[in-house]
C-alpha cells in the first residue's frame, strides 16, 4: 500500500472512533520510557487475566493438555505469568509499530546472524521460521534493524486496524504479504529475500496434517514443506526471547534445517512442532497459549474447548 494513499473517508466514520482511540493510546505507549512500558505491560496483563475470561479458559485448557506433569497450582502460576507476558506483548506491538529505531537499538542482543547470511548465500531465499510467542512483533521489528526481510501476516477484519497495521509493517519490513498470497511469498523468495513465517496455528483440516505438539495431535499446516520444495529456500529458525532481568530481548537465529523438506509432510510437520516445542519449554510463559491450538481434532476425537 503506497504511503501516499489518502485515508478513505469511510474510515473516519463514528463507528471507527473507538479503534482510532485505541490506536492513539498505543502510539502514546510507544513513546513512554522503557521501565514504564514494562510496568504498564505487566499491569495490563493482570487486568486481562480477570477480564478476558474466554481466552483465560482456552489458555488454561492448553496448559493442562501440554503440561500434564504440573499440578493445578503450578499451572495456575504459569497461567498468570503468561497473561503478564501477554500484556507486555500488547505494549511491545505498539513499540514495534511506533517507537523510534534509536530507542530500540540498545534493547536487544542478536545471536546467529551468520546462519541467516550463510543461508542467503545459497541464493534461493530463506523461510525465516518463527512461532507465535508474545514477543513475535517486537522480535521482528528488532531483527529488521539488522537484516531486511519480508513478513507474512494475517489480514485484520477491522479496516482501520488493518490499514494501520499494514502500513506499520511495510515501514519496517519493506513488504507485508497477506497470508493467502502464496505467489507473493514465492516471488520474495525468488528475489533471495527472507520471509518471516510462523506456521504454528490451527488453520483447519483442509491443508493440514496431524502431528504431535506436546504429545497432543495438532492440525499442522504443510505449507512450510511445500514452499521450501517449490522454491529451494533454506528454512532458518528464528526465535526472540524477552529477558527475565528486564534488560530487553535476545534474538536467536539457528542453522538452516538440513534435509528439509523430508520424506513426507507428516514427518516435516512433526519435526517443526518438535522444534517449536523445544523453544516453548525454555520460556513457556511467553508462548501464545490463548490461541485454540487444538481446535481441529482427529476424526472421532472429542473437542477440547
Amino acid at each position: 500500500m503506497p504511503r501516499s494513499d489518502p485515508l478513505p473517508p469511510a474510515l473516519l466514520a463514528p463507528r471507527h472512533w473507538p479503534t482510532w482511540l485505541l490506536l492513539g493510546l498505543g502510539w502514546c505507549l510507544a513513546q513512554l520510557p522503557w521501565p514504564l512500558q514494562r510496568r504498564l505491560g505487566r499491569g495490563l496483563g493482570r487486568l486481562l487475566y480477570h477480564l478476558a475470561r474466554r481466552r483465560r479458559r482456552v489458555a488454561h485448557i492448553n496448559l493442562k493438555l501440554c503440561f500434564p506433569g504440573k499440578d493445578a497450582l503450578e499451572r495456575d502460576l504459569l497461567l498468570r505469568r503468561h497473561f503478564r507476558s501477554l500484556g507486555m506483548g500488547v505494549v511491545e506491538t505498539a513499540m514495534s509499530w511506533w517507537t523510534p529505531a534509536h530507542r530500540l537499538a540498545h534493547r536487544y542482543q542478536l545471536e546467529g546472524l551468520e546462519h541467516l547470511q550463510a543461508a542467503l548465500a545459497r541464493g534461493r531465499g530463506v523461510i525465516l521460521l518463527s512461532a507465535h510467542f508474545t514477543t513475535l512483533e517486537i522480535g521482528g521489528r528488532l531483527l529488521a534493524q539488522r537484516a531486511p526481510f519480508h513478513v507474512l501476516y494475517r489480514s485484520h477484519k477491522n479496516p482501520v486496524f488493518e490499514r494501520v497495521m499494514r502500513r506499520a509493517r511495510e515501514r519496517h519490513f519493506e513488504r507485508a504479504i497477506a497470508r493467502e498470497d502464496m505467489r507473493g511469498f514465492l516471488r520474495s523468495l525468488k528475489q533471495n529475500m527472507p520471509v518471516w513465517y510462523a506456521p504454528d496455528q490451527d488453520y483447519g483440516r483442509e491443508k493440514s496434517v496431524f502431528a504431535p505438539f506436546f504429545g497432543v495431535p495438532a492440525a499442522t499446516i504443510t505449507a512450510t514443506s511445500r514452499l521450501a520444495a517449490a522454491s529451494g529456500a533454506a528454512v532458518v529458525p528464528f526465535f526472540p526471547e524477552r529477558r527475565a532481568d528486564g534488560r530487553g530481548y535476545v534474538l536467536r537465529l539457528y542453522p538452516a534445517l538440513e534435509g528439509f523438506p523430508g520424506e513426507s509432510p507428516e514427518a516435516d510437520a512433526a519435526r517443526l512442532n518438535a522444534l517449536i516445542e523445544e523453544q516453548v519449554r525454555a520460556r513457556p510463559e511467553q508462548y501464545l497459549w490463548v490461541h485454540r491450538r487444538f481446535k481441529t481434532r482427529p476424526e472421532g476425537a472429542a473437542g477440547v474447548y
